[in-house]
């Protein structure tokens, strides 16, 4: 799952790029956020998911700061609208594929919203945070694993939840299918805490963890 940031030919240039991403290792971290669509990301889940060294990420990052497509958020880097230009003038990498793991409906009263707000930026179990990303289809959360090999995705949309994974060439599905039901488990006992629980509520959420 973890890929070093190339470093042979780091400084071949394309002249069309903006400086900072004109080099292969700028350019891999760029080409992560679109194979994601990452609206806002950590360090550390950019560093595990790469797999590269925090002193040359935090380069690669304050060069991506200094050309205006990532900012300094509370939580972490959030992808500036200039970002998206550019995504289009680099050459886009082969992202791995995904794979379903689960899906399921919401209680139709659920507050998916505050879910989410209680998910970010949240490890539990085997899981790390990386980021999320938001569009008109949803808000999708994403998690790896603490050694990189499996990157498990929440996908939040039209009162369903999917659960997908991407995992390292060889690997196999166990520790993903684990890493899901992880993340399910934790899910469920944010509803049971929330304000809006109740013994109804609650049923009706584990029969649809049952039926998916």
């Amino acid at each position: 799952m973890t890929s070093e940031i190339p470093t042979s030919r780091d400084d071949r240039m394309n002249p069309e790029l903006p400086n900072s991403l004109r080099s292969e290792r700028d350019g891999a971290v760029l080409n992560l956020i679109e194979e994601e669509e990452l609206t806002g990301f950590t360090f550390d889940g950019l560093r595990r998911k790469m797999g590269t060294h925090p002193e040359t990420l935090s380069r690669i990052l304050g060069r991506l700061q200094e050309d205006g497509i990532v900012e300094a958020a509370a939580d972490g880097y959030r992808v500036t609208e200039k970002a998206r230009g550019v995504m289009v003038m680099h050459p886009l990498g082969t992202a791995p594929s995904r794979i379903p793991l689960l899906s399921t409906l919401l209680p139709f009263d659920i507050g998916v919203r505050e879910i989410i707000s209680e998910l970010k930026g949240r490890w539990f179990g085997t899981l790390r945070w990386i980021g999320y990303s938001e569009n008109e289809e949803g808000t999708t959360l994403k998690w790896v694993t603490e050694n990189g090999s499996v990157q498990i995705d929440a996908r939040f949309s039209d009162g369903e939840l999917h659960v997908e994974a991407k995992t390292a060439a060889g690997n196999t599905l166990n520790d993903a299918v684990r890493a899901a039901h992880e993340l399910i488990g934790h899910i469920s006992r944010i509803y049971t805490r929330s304000r809006f629980r109740g013994p109804q509520r609650l049923q009706m959420f584990n029969t649809y963890l049952a039926l998916a």
